[in-house]
């Protein structure tokens, strides 16, 4: 689990629920069926409309994605640089194939991994490698950032339904202004909660979740092209210590991985 997610969740709505607490203590005013039904169920209705219903369904499942912790930390970057360094001193030692009697493992663990070395074992140059990793590393971004986009539509859809509700309990409420004066109530609060609900909707949960999951796909992006230049440079023969700098060259010089430091095996 991201406990920074959960812990920026929790605070939000800890700070709205005190602040509502603070002016009354009757917080059921706030809760209304017909609002929360415009709103989700309009923005619901709306999406499906603009999107293909396989590709909504991704965007939802990233709302709980969020919660998850993140594919690659900054810890696993040094990682890679460090597996690429051995597989270079392997492929010196043994020759190639021990390097893919080494990386048989991969293909359960990492489908890029796997692809990446591949080329290598097949003999591929190095601009090749690079040309065909940084092609899939794209197109895949591309693919995985689709969510964002319906996400974010979502969220700008979301305070409009919200408004939508606010007119219907205007309609509501001054339809019933001269015959039944006891519904006004009702009528304003549809109204009122219904644009509550849309800009909550919006901003504490389907906004906050487009931009996490963009950031988290940028950063599988760079960890893709990190390790997509080791490969390159593994598919050259390039020395340990040339594939050290080179990738090293991509990193926060506070997590660069030093050969020399590095546990002998």
């Amino acid at each position: 689990m991201s406990l920074p997610t959960i812990i920026g969740f929790s605070i939000s709505l800890l700070l709205l629920i005190g602040s509502i607490l603070e002016l009354t203590t009757n917080f059921k005013i706030f809760l209304h069926l017909s609002g929360i039904l415009m709103v989700i169920g309009g923005t619901l209705a709306a999406t499906l409309v603009a999107y293909e219903a396989r590709y909504v369904k991704m965007s939802l499942g990233k709302l709980k994605a969020v919660f998850n912790s993140p594919k690659v930390t900054r810890d696993m970057l040094t990682n890679e640089v460090a597996r690429i360094i051995r597989w270079a001193y392997l492929l010196q030692k043994s020759g190639i194939q021990a390097l893919e009697t080494d990386a048989k493992s991969i293909k359960s663990q990492d489908a890029f991994l796997a692809y990446g070395i591949g080329l290598v074992i097949s003999g591929y140059t190095g601009p090749e490698v690079r040309s065909m990793l940084e092609n899939q590393i794209e197109t895949t971004f591309q693919r995985n950032t689709v969510p964002v986009e319906i996400l974010k539509y979502m969220a700008s859809n979301a305070p409009a339904f919200g408004m939508m509700a606010t007119l219907i309990g205007l309609v509501v409420m001054l339809d019933n202004m001269g015959t039944d004066p006891s519904k006004l109530g009702a009528g304003m609060a549809v109204g009122l909660l219904g644009t509550l609900y849309g800009v909550l909707f919006a901003r504490l949960a389907i906004m906050p979740a487009a931009e996490k999951t963009h950031q988290r796909e940028a950063i599988v992006r760079f960890r893709n092209l990190l390790v997509a230049e080791g490969l390159a440079l593994l598919a050259e023969r390039r020395s340990p210590r040339f594939i050290q700098d080179g990738m090293n060259s991509f990193l926060d010089p506070s997590i660069h991985f030093d050969i020399d430091k590095a546990p002998k095996k």
